[in-house]
């Protein structure tokens, strides 16, 4: 079992800036990708970025340029630096792991949300 617990969610004008953070505890195997998604009222939840712990980046289109991914393998842990922000970045943010065991996709993980509000 995975915990993932996030932090840094809130309100911000828009043009602001917000930094997301998520630690990871338990049950982590050695090749895994940590990734944001996030979720509106009433849609499905997008991803928005992902991060392998190799170091490989993939970004929605819409946040490419805008946000940053990071993570530290050592202390699994993951951010993501939200810029430039904009009313349509407004949702309920989670933070997503997915174990790799051998070669194969295994256990996948969700934190409980954090909320990004972008006021115009």
């Amino acid at each position: 079992q995975v915990q993932l617990v996030e932090s840094g969610g809130g309100l911000v004008q828009a043009g602001g800036s917000l930094r997301l953070s998520c630690a990871a505890s338990g049950s982590i195997s050695s090749i895994n990708v940590m990734a944001w998604y996030r979720q509106t009222p009433g849609k499905q939840r997008d991803l928005v970025a992902t991060l392998t712990n190799g170091g490989s980046t993939n970004y929605a289109d819409s946040v490419k340029g805008r946000f940053t991914i990071s993570r530290d393998n050592a202390k699994n842990t993951v951010a993501l630096q939200m810029n430039s922000l904009k009313p349509e970045d407004t949702a309920v943010y989670y933070c997503n792991l997915k174990n790799v065991r051998a070669g194969l996709w295994s256990e996948e993980y969700w934190g409980q949300g954090t909320q990004v509000t972008v006021s115009s």
